[in-house]
Formats: C-alpha cells, structure tokens, sequence
C-alpha cells in the first residue's frame, strides 16, 4: 500500500543524480528553444530567398530571351550587311555601265534609250540601297536599347544579391542577440532559485522529514498525507503556510518577463495500489501534487506559477526492496524551474 511506512532509520544520503539529470534537462530544453528560434529565423530566410530566387530566374529568363533576340537581330544584320555589299557592287557596276553607255551616247544617238534604261535601274537600286541602310540604323538602336536593359538587368540582379547578404547578416546578429538575452534570463532565474532554496532552508531547518536533493527540497509523504490519501493533514498546513508566503515574496522580486514556476512532483513507492478513487500510483501522486498546488493558491500564490506533476512509482530514489527505500520513494518534491 503506498504511503506506508514503518519506523526505521532515516538514509540521509544526499544523492545528486536527480538534480544533474535536471540540470542536463534544463540545458536541453534551453538548446531546444535556440534550435527553435534558429529554425524559424531560417524559416524566413529561406521564404525571403525563394522569393529572391523567383526573381532571380525571371530576370534569368529575361535574359536568356534578350540573348535569343540579339543574336537574331545579328543575323539580320550580317545578311543586311552582305545585301548592302551586294548592292555596292552591283551599283560600282551600274556606274561603270553608265560610263560606258554615255560613251556610247556621244558616238550615237541609238544608245540614249538603252541609256535611260539603264539610269532608271541605277535609281531604283539607289533606293533600295537606302532602305537597306535605314533598316541597318534600326537595328543598331535595337541593339543599343537591348544594351541599355541588359545593363539595368545587371544592376537588378547585384541589387538582390546586396539584399541576400545583409538579411544573413540580420539573422546572424538575430541568433547572437538571442543567446546572450537567454544566458541572462537563465543566470537571472539561477540567481533567485539559489536565494529561495537559501531563505526556503532556514524557515524549514534541519527536519529529519526535508531533505535537499540536487536542486530540489524533498519532503516525506506522510508530512503531508496519511497513507493511500490525498488529503492534507492539518499539521502540514504551517508548512505549506510558511512557504506559500516565500513565494509571495519571490513573485515580487523576480521580474515579471523570466517565465518561473514552482512545479511541485508526487512520487509513490513501487508498489501498486487500486481502489475507486486511485487507480494507479500515478493517480495518487498526481493527486497529492495538486493537492498541495490548490492549498498555495488559496494562500495566494498566482496559479499560473504552479505546476503540479505526478510521476508515480517511476522516479524511485532508492531501488532497493525495503521498507527504508519505500519510505524515501514516498515524496514531494519542490523545484523552482523554468515555464
């Protein structure tokens, strides 16, 4: 039957696994708080880079099509090129006809048709000539303006890697900010919990029934309950009076953003034990925790810095099958912890 004990010898061994395993805790629950933070830092800095990447192959695209465009217009130009050359040429020999047609003029009237003939050719290829060169200047502005965008495409790109670089610079110095506020908050709350378990100590004195573990006091069941209950003995009141009043002054010292509570732990011995209001060890616990939690808030402790915990038979002290260890396993156990 949990919660019994017979009359023995008291082991007042302090064993400081318990609190090392609650510091290796704390630690890791600290670390999974930066991982958080880093992880929703990282969150935004990749929705800001996949928007910049979006951007990114859009202007990609741009280019890829302007390159397309431009070798085009370079085509048409080498062809318009060799279409000038050929009108050059064809103009060199139109001109040289033309000279030798007006020699053939002076010495005879019959050739001033083939003559006539001859100059409406050479205009109309004059004409076409200056198209070709009207057409060779469009060009050059396309591929001037084409230059211009490239340019401007250049500038956007830089611009967006400029942006890249200073958002990984706010997020680093994000991630630094963040861990030197929670190595002060973790120091703060180190500081008060050292103070309370201090004061704590000299209210509850040298009691046989109150043992310090690790970073925790560690009262006996049966101070609080009689045997297979979860219903505070009167004696116990001046206790739980005495502390709920501590922490009263706790919650005025301590600043309001360092998130503590008290988190008050229901431990049983190992064996089982089944009635209709306790099903379990771990029911019995619980309830004795909350016990004691509901007796400080009616002594006016803010509830929303309590916790009540129950852990059962599954955080045993001392494994050994006997009465002494039975005894120790019955307990409750104060932490001043971390929300």
């Amino acid at each position: 039957m949990p919660g019994a004990a017979r009359p023995g010898r008291r082991d007042r061994t302090i064993n400081y696994w318990p609190g090392f395993v609650d510091a290796l805790s704390t630690l890791l629950l600290s670390i999974v708080f930066l991982l958080s933070v880093f992880m929703l830092a990282q969150f935004f800095l990749a929705r800001e880079l996949s928007t910049q990447e979006t951007v990114l192959d859009r202007l990609n695209r741009q280019i890829a099509e302007l390159t397309d465009l431009l070798a085009l217009e370079r085509s048409n130009r080498r062809a318009l090129e060799e279409t000038i050359t050929g009108l050059e040429s064809t103009l060199r020999g139109a001109e040289g006809e033309r000279s030798r047609l007006q020699s053939l003029i002076e010495s005879g009237s019959g050739a001033e048709a083939r003559a006539g003939e001859l100059g409406a050719a050479l205009e109309s290829e004059k004409q076409a000539t200056a198209r070709a060169m009207r057409q060779v200047e469009l060009l050059n502005q396309q591929i001037a303006a084409m230059r211009r965008q490239l340019a401007a495409l250049e500038d956007a790109l830089a611009a967006s890697e400029a942006r890249d670089r200073e958002s990984q610079a706010r997020i680093a110095d994000l991630g630094s900010r963040l861990n030197v506020a929670l190595a002060q908050r973790v120091q703060e709350l180190a500081r008060y919990r050292s103070d309370f378990f201090g004061r704590l100590r000299q209210i509850l004195g040298n009691r046989p029934d109150v043992r310090i573990v690790g970073d925790r006091f560690v009262f006996q069941s049966e101070l609080f309950f009689e045997r297979g209950q979860a219903v505070l003995k009167p004696e116990a009141t001046p206790e739980l009076d005495r502390i709920a009043a501590l922490l009263g002054e706790l919650e005025r010292q301590i600043p309001p953003d360092i998130p503590w509570v008290l988190r008050v732990d229901g431990h049983t011995d190992v064996r089982p034990i089944s009635t209709p209001q306790f099903p379990s060890n771990w029911a019995l616990s619980a309830a004795r925790a909350i016990a004691v939690v509901q007796y400080l808030v009616l002594k006016g402790v803010p509830p929303q810095r309590l916790v009540a915990a129950g852990f059962g038979e599954f955080q045993p002290l001392d494994p050994a099958p006997t009465e002494e260890a039975y005894a120790r396993n019955r307990r409750i156990e104060l932490k001043l912890t971390e929300r």
